[in-house]
């Protein structure tokens, strides 16, 4: 994980940004977002703290061609507890045995909050390990609860609670 990180880093010193983020890479993943919503509040001249993100999973699995328009684009982020169902493009039980599903590429969409209307959806917590604990580092952020998504959903969010659904950036292994 260790020489990952520093190739992804290095690729992105040496040729640029990429168009997709590997989120897993980043130690301070909180700063990273928070310099994607302050380039966007800058940018369209709107206050920071009216701005937060949107989510949209999309169907491509590692890598595309074109960045997007606004916002960025991100992988690495796996499930557990439950799948992404690429067919319906929804949260779905898991496989029998398959602990963990990769999600497909986030476009991580900054957006006003007041605008803010998402359809039936689970709002998942995104944790660096699975352990699900941390503690409460000098900037004010957990050291391992990262922020919550939105994965579309049908079923109500309890049911989702219940099976302790939650995405990673990183597996145990």
């Amino acid at each position: 994980m260790f020489i990952c990180r520093l190739k992804f880093l290095q690729d992105w010193i040496d040729e640029g940004p990429p168009i997709v983020f590997w989120i897993s890479g980043f130690y301070f993943t909180q700063s990273f977002l928070t310099g994607v919503l302050q380039n966007y509040s800058r940018h369209n001249r709107i206050p920071i703290d009216q701005v937060h993100f949107e989510f949209t999973i999309t169907s491509m699995e590692a890598e595309c061609e074109q960045e997007p328009s606004f916002g960025v684009y991100c992988k690495g982020l796996f499930l557990e507890g439950a799948r992404w169902n690429r067919e319906i493009m929804e949260l779905d039980e898991s496989y029998p045995k398959i602990l963990f599903d990769t999600i497909p590429i986030i476009w991580f969409k900054p957006a006003l909050i007041a605008d803010f209307n998402p359809p039936p959806s689970y709002f998942c917590p995104i944790y660096k390990t699975s352990e699900r604990k941390g503690v409460l580092a000098t900037t004010g952020h957990s050291s391992n609860f990262v922020m919550y998504i939105t994965l579309r959903s049908d079923v109500p969010q309890k049911h989702w609670i219940n099976r302790g659904v939650a995405s990673l950036t990183q597996l145990d292994d």
